[in-house]
């Protein structure tokens, strides 16, 4: 059994061989059978050392013990599904306990599910229908987050898949991150319309790009003086950074937020939540309808459980002293097109020549060489998230000897690179 002949039969079952397009690479995906700590293994036996981590969801390492061994009982002694139960009750106080903003929340069984909820939430309690996303930021792949900019910064976006309708791409407005005056634009044309903004506080789908000083500060502000609401995706930068939210280091509280990855302990997951009076609304106490068979179901609250048990233990500083390392030593190739944008514990090699701070210089990157890069990597054992707008992340599962030694292997696969191509200064 190789990868070679697990994707030939995949690609008879499934469109491009996959089930969702983020794990596909040419010529074909490596098929891994196990993983232990921060290893992945394939089918052929090979080992990787691993900084996708499941896409930022394992964040506490594969098979940690400290995880599975509170986490084993749920599954000795099976909740069934679809009732309530008291773990629910537990991860959610644990949640509550370490992100004030959300005083109430709906467990879901995806980040994807958790923005559609939340923006349906927002149109109810505001009783508008716009909605402001930022150009290229992810928010899962309902038809209201697959909406690309229009023509102009005030004119309402398009959709960047087909099969999205007119109807739907008409309520969605895109502005640009890290850009006031392109939001400006869009209150002081639609403000009185317009439910909510939602957006990634540190942008992980086009790759890493923090929020320049004061611009999460400056969209509380603008939704606050229309009456619109703010919604925090935290999908990936929940409990990344800190026990909690990312919205407490910089001090700008959101109405909603929504979680999955972490919270989950590497099980399906995902969460929106806010203040109290907006949540309400939420069936059946309210009459904005959500359910799901999965929500909040006992093995993934089980694991969440566990997994936020044990990140109250762990040196979240060290994580950002390895991260901080890989940007330090691949810094020198800025000029050679290769800049290293970092958030704290997770970062993104950008093949390009400028600066990379919003959409517009993210999708000026060379994806070809990125793709190399990755594939060069592949050899030396070396996985990161496939893909040039993706992010990679350490978590406390990683030690200082193997994020040397990638780094080690990333100048080593940079400058072969640039050798053959002739890029490297003399």
């Amino acid at each position: 059994m190789d990868s070679d002949s697990l994707f030939r039969r995949a690609s008879k079952l499934f469109p491009g061989g996959v089930n969702s397009p983020v794990r596909f690479y040419s010529p074909r995906p490596i098929y891994f059978s196990r993983s232990t700590g921060t290893r992945l293994f394939d089918v052929s036996g090979k080992e990787y050392l691993d900084f996708s981590m499941g896409f930022g969801a394992v964040f506490g390492g594969y098979a940690n013990s400290d995880i599975l061994d509170l986490a084993m009982d749920a599954f000795a002694n099976p909740v069934p599904e679809g009732v309530v139960s008291e773990n629910e009750i537990i991860l959610g106080e644990l949640i509550h306990g370490a992100v004030p903003s959300v005083e109430m929340m709906r467990f879901t069984n995806s980040g994807t599910e958790a923005t559609m909820h939340a923006i349906r939430l927002a149109r109810a309690y505001t009783g508008r229908n716009i909605i402001v996303k930022m150009n290229g930021g992810f928010h899962g792949a309902h038809d209201y987050a697959l909406i690309g900019a229009g023509s102009g910064a005030a004119t309402f976006g398009t959709p960047t898949s087909p099969g999205i309708p007119d109807e739907v791409s008409r309520t969605v407005l895109v502005g640009e991150f890290n850009h006031r005056d392109s939001i400006e634009e869009i209150f002081s044309k639609h403000g009185r319309d317009i439910a909510a903004v939602i957006v990634e506080p540190i942008m992980g789908n086009m790759g890493v790009i923090k929020p320049e000083d004061g611009f999460l500060k400056f969209l509380r502000e603008i939704t606050e003086k229309y009456g619109s609401l703010l919604i925090f995706d935290e999908v990936i930068t929940g409990f990344r950074f800190r026990y909690g939210a990312y919205q407490d280091m910089v001090n700008v509280r959101p109405d909603i937020t929504t979680m999955g990855k972490i919270i989950g302990g590497g099980m399906p997951v995902g969460l929106f939540g806010g203040r109290e009076e907006i949540m309400k609304n939420i069936s059946p106490s309210g009459k904005v309808y959500q359910s799901g068979t999965f929500s909040a179901n006992p093995y993934t609250m089980a694991t969440g459980i566990a997994a936020l048990k044990y990140l109250r233990t762990i040196d979240y500083e060290a994580t950002i002293r390895l991260a901080k390392w890989v940007e330090e030593k691949l810094k020198p190739y800025a000029e050679a097109g290769i800049r290293v944008n970092r958030a704290y514990n997770m970062f993104t090699p950008f093949f390009n020549t400028q600066e990379v701070k919003d959409y517009s210089s993210a999708k000026n990157s060379d994806s070809g060489r990125f793709m190399k890069f990755f594939s060069e990597l592949l050899r030396y054992g070396i996985y990161l998230s496939p893909g040039q707008f993706e992010t990679s992340f350490i978590g406390p599962a990683h030690t200082p000897e193997e994020v040397e030694m990638a780094a080690f292997k990333m100048v080593y696969a940079l400058e072969n690179e640039l050798n053959e191509s002739g890029h490297k200064e003399e």
